[in-house]
Parts: C-alpha cells; structure tokens; sequence
C-alpha cells in the first residue's frame, strides 16, 4: 500500500475517533435552570463532577419561575424551584419534583456600626418593616427589641427580588404565617407586590445581594450562602419556640427536622416557621423538576447519576457552604419511589 495512503487513513481513522469522542462526551452535557438559591451548591457539586466523570452540569441561575418555564418549554433536562410545585399541577403537566438540599434565607442589613447578628427581630416586626409601617431605623419597636444596642437612625429602603423567585416565596411564606395583616394584604409567592414605599429590586440572589451591600440603612433578604460569601450582616430571628436563633447548617437542620418528605404529595411543602429550640424560622428546600417521560431519555438518566452523586458524595460540600444535605432515608425514598417514575430506558 502507497505510504501516503496509509497515513492518510491513520490520519482519517483519528479525525473520525476524536468527532466521534467529541460528539459522545457533548451528548453527556447535562442542562438545568432555574433557582439561584441553591446554586452554590449545584455549582460545587457540577465541578466536582465533572471531575469525576468529564460530564458537564450547566446550570442557570435564572430565578424559580424561570426554571418551571424552562422545564415547561423542554428547553432544559431538569428545572430547579424553591417554590414547589402543586401535586394535580406535576399531574397534568406529567412531572415528578423532589428536595436536592435545604437552606435557610436570612433577612440582612446594611447600617453603619452595625454588625452580624447584632439585631434581633421577631416574626411580626420583620413583617412591619417589609409593609413599611416601620420606615426608619429609630424605631421605637426596634430599639425595645434591642436593649443595649444603638441603631443609627435612618431612613430604611426595602430591596427584594424584581424576578419570580422561590427565594421570595418562602420569606413571603413565613412573613404570612406570622402576620394576619401580611396575609390578607400582600399574601405569598414567587412575585407579590411589595407595599413599602421605598423599596428597590434586585435579580436573583446576587442581584439582592449587591443592592443591599450598595443601598445604606437597607433590608433586603437572600439564602445564606449569600450573606456568607459576601460577608453580609445578618439578624437574628425570633422562632416559635420563643428563642433568638443564628442562621447556620444547624438551625436550619433543626427546622427540617419534622418535615416527613414520603407523606407529602408531590414531595412539596415549605418548612417555615418550624417549632424547635433550635429551628431557623425562614427554612426551606429546593426541588428538581422532570418530565416521566423525557424526550433526550440519555440526558435525564445522566441527571439522575449526577444528584445520586451529590446525595452521596456531595454532602461535605453541602454543609460547607451551610446547606443541608437531604437524608439518607429521604434520598432513598427519593430513588425508589420518584425516580423510578423516569422513563430513562
């Protein structure tokens, strides 16, 4: 044979090999979008795993109400929301959801002089500030909340989510449970209209996170991983069981701590508010949406091996970050008896 033509076809065969290689590895390439309050922790696991496994997780984080419509739009392999679900919607829309890791949202501050933690709040003043019957920090509500403590004065701006957010709709969950007033006038859910008259949005978490950190004498609020990496100050809040609690891993373990995920249709449920010593009164979960029956049945059953790889070695990283991973007994519920409803064959 020609020696040309034999390394032609060597150079051939390996052109071939590396499209063919490259096509399988891009085939593997997972998609997700939608909740920015877990995406710390989706974006350590998705490194991680791509370390292990050269399978990419690309996820967006776009806001709770821009993954359902992703997922709804079959634009991506999983949709991500902390607003879960209703059970007849999953239904009718032939989806299953499941809790991927918990975290708490943490009301935070930008006063002058004052530091993480310094500030106590109840559940009712929270609400009182969010309305804005409370528009300055010299309040007399604050400074007997706060004995010992010297708030500036100063004129307070709200900052919240200017996009549909789960995020939102657990702190709105808990701000109606804990005022009657909150409840019939503002209510719950991923976007409400905020009644404060000074009040600024953000998007996402990081959108709150930076107006906050910008705007002096604000309030906003954000998950905690948030708050932590950006060095925010946070406040600590008053739980049912009458005690000022921090936000970290353990409170907001103590507050999932009741919730029996295998009785809840659907899986989805807001946890605010929990009764314990120790529980972080604005706790909640993240969940993950997919369809039964997937179109790209390869890409969702790559999903599957990349959160049954975050359920079992992605909880360090979890806690490191101050989330809290699912439980064992909870993922394995997870596994057999919501999985297995995914078409991946």
């Amino acid at each position: 044979m020609n020696p040309l033509f034999k390394k032609a076809c060597r150079v051939t065969a390996l052109v071939s090999s590396i499209i063919t290689f490259s096509t399988a590895a891009l085939a593997l390439d997972i998609t997700g979008a939608g909740a920015t309050f877990p995406y710390p922790a989706y974006a350590k696991w998705a490194e991680a795993y791509k370390s292990k496994t050269g399978t990419s997780m690309n996820y967006q984080s776009i806001g709770s109400s821009g993954g359902i419509k992703q997922i709804k739009a079959k634009t991506v392999d999983f949709g991500a929301s902390d607003n879960p679900v209703k059970f007849e919607d999953l239904q009718a829309d032939g989806l299953v959801q499941f809790p991927a890791i918990i975290g708490g949202v943490v009301p935070v501050l930008n006063i002058e002089g004052i530091k993480p933690g310094q500030i106590k709040l109840d559940g009712q003043t929270l609400a009182d500030i969010f309305q804005g019957k409370i528009t300055n920090w010299n309040d007399k509500r604050l400074s007997d909340l706060n004995p010992g403590t010297k708030i500036p004065a100063g004129d307070i701006t709200i900052v919240h989510r200017a996009d549909g957010s789960g995020t939102t709709a657990i702190f709105t969950d808990y701000l109606a449970k804990v005022s009657a007033d909150w409840k019939s006038s503002v209510g719950a859910g991923a976007a409400v209209k905020w009644p404060a008259a000074s009040s600024v949005g953000g998007k996402g978490n990081e959108g709150v996170a930076a107006n906050v950190s910008r705007v002096k004498n604000s309030i906003g609020y954000v998950e905690y991983a948030y708050a932590k990496k950006n060095k925010m100050t946070y406040v600590l809040l008053k739980n049912p069981a009458g005690q000022y609690v921090e936000p970290d891993d353990e409170t907001f373990a103590a507050a999932a701590a009741g919730t029996d995920w295998a009785k809840i249709p659907g899986m989805g449920a807001f946890i605010t508010n929990a009764a314990g010593a120790k529980s972080w009164p604005i706790t909640g979960a993240s969940f993950i949406l997919m369809y039964k029956s997937p179109a790209n049945k390869a890409s969702s059953a790559e999903v599957l091996k990349f959160f049954d790889f975050a359920f079992k070695e992605g909880k360090a990283m979890a806690t490191d970050l101050d989330y809290v991973p699912m439980p064992d007994a909870t993922t394995d519920f997870i596994r057999k008896n919501v999985w297995s409803q995914i078409n991946t064959k």
